[in-house]
């Protein structure tokens, strides 16, 4: 009774509800029966029995007039409960008194085993709840795709100069179509280079694409998991269908008469340096062959440090990777006795019939590239055959709305699907656009017109699209057929794509115009947005993220020196020696990211800001993978130039590699290149030794092994035969 005294005292003139529960009371009278004074109106009859007799105010308040307590499951107006009294769990305190204990200091005394425990954890769980809720709203904004547009164009919209006139804002059921002829009218009646009816268009497009996926996934939302279920069954059944259709007609290759192929004869230089040089890159082949066969025959690639094998989550459970990717080099450096291996295993080993997921762009650049290659060089049937096959097992992955394909397909079931951190479920631009060459010669070795046709599609989807400010993104979305996140880079996500509209041209005998079309406007368009020189005067390629440069350059991007160089004969005349004279200066700038290291190799990226050139300054950034791109940027550069300083570079990386790369059991990639002791990767990587020994091997070689008047090097360095007429491999042969 004395806890309850004090809790009177210290709640007057409010009346504590809890205490009369506890004991009984009535409200309005203490336990003793005396009358409680009351501020306010009287009390008003309630239609209800003992508590609700005589309501008092809705809730009880302090001398301040705050409110002390709310009933929980109850209407203000009223108590629930006639005969039995309320639990003070029921009562939810909103603050303690301040005197501090509050109501649950004044019911028994015990820390957190009355009202003000209650309090406490809801309150707790409030703000949990909001917390969860917060960042939910910004992680959609901040990672749904291209979420600096999303930014721009939600939370800063307010404007009216900014926001999108009427017939931009699709409604219910509207056409992307309908929404992209506003556009087209809001076009023609702004005023030219207008650029706030730039910003409108590219706000109402952000807002169309958006809108559309989550049209998308409300419709998916909406479904009964029958539904899916069912819709999952149809779509591998109308998989299979493609599939058994597919092999329908392949029952037999038809038969072809090998042609021998044009520069493969391999004559030591002339020069005894050069031919010294030459024959280290081939014992340096040697030694990671050896290892390789040693340690991790059969397997995909080799750890050379714990000399074991390893695989690549890439390949699936296709095994091999570095035999097919190894077996042109093998052939050009006059290798038979391991390339007789090596073909020996594939006839036996190589299996494509494997339930697992694998990378279309990788499978197809280091497998179908490096058995079209070992035929075009060797004629044995079993390299066409194995690719043909191969070839036939990624046609699935076309199997999308657009035709654009996945990045990852099921070998068995033939389901596909992309990368789930590419821009919401987008495909990659160097990945759908790197298949090019090699579905072009699938179709010439197999006589199915069927691979050229699922890689012109793609160049149609292309030819469709708007590219901002002429530039390539990096997705596009394989089912809506709209470009993603408005990222562009020569680099890592899109280099190989440039570099195949080039090639595609070549390969063609100079008649795909469309693909020399498509490939000059492309490096006109990079050369205005993204090539930049630095203060030392060193230029390098920057990386265009929605219209903001990131002046950072990867080790990737270092290919393109050679493919502007490679480029300058089919440049307008103006312009041929200025794109020769690019890719020379491109080299350049890689040769200083090597030469700025303590390795004398280069780190995966490094970047021209915050007063560095030519360095890597995050520590994700400064390894070294056995990369081949600066070198086969030397090999185009001394071939079309003949510039000894290239060879010299050359040799330079050669050495860093014998001296930080090579172990016993063959050679590893680098963690830090900056670092004075060798941290390595433990990893020999299949490419390795199909591009960057092959490459080093060709500068050391003369330049009618594999000349460029007659071969193509896909990505992965597989020399692929240009395709000409019939006419003109008549007068090869003449002459």
């Amino acid at each position: 009774m004395e806890n309850l005294t004090n809790c009177y005292e210290g709640l007057q003139p409010a009346v504590c509800r809890a205490c009369l529960l506890a004991t009984g009371a009535t409200p309005g009278r203490r336990p003793g029966g005396e009358v409680l004074p009351r501020e306010g109106p009287a009390a008003r009859p309630s239609g209800g029995g003992g508590l609700d007799a005589l309501d008092p105010d809705p809730q009880p308040r302090t001398p301040g007039g705050g409110e002390v307590w709310l009933l929980s499951g109850a209407a203000p107006g009223g108590w629930t409960g006639a005969a039995g009294a309320m639990p003070v769990g029921g009562l939810l305190p909103l603050f303690s008194s301040p005197a501090g204990g509050g109501l649950g200091g004044g019911l028994g005394g015990r820390k957190g085993s009355g009202p003000a425990a209650f309090r406490l954890t809801e309150k707790f769980v409030l703000l949990l709840v909001f917390s969860a809720f917060i960042t939910l709203c910004f992680g959609a904004i901040f990672f749904l795709p291209d979420s600096s547009k999303l930014l721009s164009g939600v939370l800063f919209h307010s404007s009216p100069a900014l926001q999108p006139p009427a017939d931009h804002k699709p409604g219910p059921g509207a056409r992307a179509e309908d929404a992209a002829e506003g556009r087209a009218r809001h076009r023609d009646l702004a005023a030219p280079g207008d650029p706030a009816a730039a910003l409108e268009d590219n706000l109402a497009r952000i807002r169309e694409n958006h809108e559309r996926a989550l049209r998308e996934a409300k419709e998916t939302l909406q479904k009964l998991p029958e539904e899916i279920q069912r819709d999952i069954l149809l779509e591998k059944e109308k998989v299979a269908q493609d599939q058994l259709r597919d092999k329908a007609a392949f029952r037999g290759l038809p038969d072809l008469d090998f042609v021998p192929p044009i520069g493969v004869e391999n004559r030591e230089p002339a020069d005894a340096a050069v031919r010294e040089k030459r024959a280290k890159i081939k014992e340096m082949m040697e030694h990671a062959w050896k290892n390789y066969k040693r340690y991790a025959w059969g397997l995909n690639e080799l750890k050379p440090i714990s000399k074991e094998g390893h695989s690549s989550s890439l390949f699936g459970n296709i095994k091999g990777a570095t035999i097919v990717d190894a077996l042109d080099t093998l052939f050009i450096m006059g290798m038979k006795n391991e390339f007789q291996e090596a073909k020996s295993w594939i006839e036996k080993n190589l299996d494509f019939n494997v339930n697992a997921e694998v990378s279309v762009f990788e499978v197809n650049i280091r497998f179908v590239g490096g058995l079209l290659s070992a035929y075009y060089l060797s004629g044995e049937e079993i390299f066409r055959t194995k690719a043909v096959e191969l070839g036939i097992k990624l046609l699935p992955a076309f199997q999308t709305p657009s035709g654009i394909p996945w990045a990852l397909l099921n070998m068995k079931s033939g389901i596909g699907r992309n990368w789930p951190w590419a821009s919401g479920g987008s495909s990659i631009l160097a990945e759908f656009g790197t298949l090019h060459l090699e579905f072009m010669h699938l179709s010439h070795l197999s006589g199915n017109p069927i691979f050229a046709k699922k890689v012109m599609n793609i160049r149609k989807v292309l030819n469709k699209l708007e590219k901002p400010e002429g530039l390539y993104p990096n997705y596009l979305n394989p089912s809506s057929g709209q470009w993603g996140q408005h990222h562009v880079s020569v680099g890592g996500l899109g280099d190989s794509f440039y570099e195949y509209l080039l090639k595609a041209w070549l390969m063609s005998d100079k008649t795909d115009l469309e693909a020399k079309k498509m490939y000059f406007d492309a490096v006109q368009a990079i050369e205005t947005h993204l090539i930049r020189k630095s203060s030392g005067g060193l230029t390098y390629i920057a990386e265009w993220k929605g219209g903001l440069l990131e002046h950072k350059m990867g080790h990737l991007t270092c290919f393109a020196g050679g493919m502007f160089a490679l480029g300058a004969d089919g440049a307008p005349e103006d312009l041929a020696q200025h794109y020769l004279e690019l890719g020379a200066e491109i080299a350049r700038t890689c040769h200083e990211s090597y030469n700025r290291t303590f390795m004398k190799l280069g780190p995966e990226a490094f970047r021209f800001d915050g007063g560095v050139e030519a360095i890597a300054t995050r520590q994700n950034e400064k390894y070294y993978i056995l990369r081949p791109e600066v070198i086969e940027t030397y090999m185009y550069m001394w071939r079309l130039t003949h510039d000894p300083q290239y060879r010299k570079w050359a040799w330079e990386a050669a050495e860093a590699l014998e001296n930080h790369c090579r172990v016993k059991g063959g050679y590893s990639g680098l963690r830090d290149v900056y670092f004075i002791h060798e941290n390595y990767d433990d990893v020999q990587q299949s490419f390795f030794l199909a591009e960057t020994l092959k490459y080093l091997y060709l500068i050391f070689s003369d330049d009618d092994l594999l000349p460029l008047e007659h071969w193509i090097f896909n990505t992965e360095a597989h020399p692929l035969p240009i395709l000409r007429t019939d006419k003109k491999e008549v007068e090869i042969k003449e002459k």
